[in-house]
């Protein structure tokens, strides 16, 4: 966790749905939610399969969603990107 990423940032995270994920989960939320594998995440993003597979699973659990496409559709409702990954 980066201090970007930590609640004393500036602004209390909410425990759950889009609004409680870090900025990594996003990332890897919004690449998966356009398509890419986690290997194709985790080459973009320069980070380890396995960190990306960990980054999904914090998603689906705090997201209460179960596959890839409940994930699009969330993130199509809710995202509102701020680091240039558009859906």
């Amino acid at each position: 966790m980066t201090a970007t990423d930590s609640p004393a940032a500036g602004r209390r995270r909410a425990a759950s749905g889009w609004h409680s994920l870090t900025r990594a989960e996003l990332r890897v939320a919004r690449l998966v939610a356009t398509g890419l594998t986690n290997r194709a995440v985790a080459e973009r993003l320069v980070v380890s399969p396995h960190t990306v597979d960990t980054h999904l699973r914090h998603v689906y659990a705090k997201l209460s969603v179960r596959s890839r496409v409940q994930l699009v559709r969330h993130a199509l409702q809710h995202d509102t990107s701020e680091d240039g990954v558009h859906l």
